[in-house]
């Protein structure tokens, strides 16, 4: 039995993941030029809605300059299941 532990495979010291600075960019009553990220996601926690799209990652970006603005809307899934949703629009 060795008296010194040695540099595992299994150790993880000094390697952390980098930040992925998820999260809103933009809150409700801003103003938001076309083009400009409004919420970094991982996966649809918001939805988009009118003037916005989703990038590959699921980045919600505004398609138009305007005002953001959040709603809660009631979903209706396959399974007749409802769910109440956060969309995001950006209007003039």
């Amino acid at each position: 039995m060795g008296t010194k532990s040695g540099g595992s495979s299994g150790s993880r010291l000094g390697k952390d993941a980098k930040p992925k600075y998820r999260g809103i960019k933009l809150f409700a009553g801003q103003t938001a030029k076309a083009g400009q990220i409004l919420v970094r996601q991982k996966g649809t926690k918001f939805l988009p809605g009118k003037n916005v799209k989703v990038g590959r990652d699921y980045t919600l970006y505004a398609q138009k300059t305007g005002t953001v603005h959040f709603i809660a809307k009631k979903k209706i899934g396959f399974n007749k299941r409802q769910r109440v949703v956060k969309v995001i629009n950006v209007e003039s």
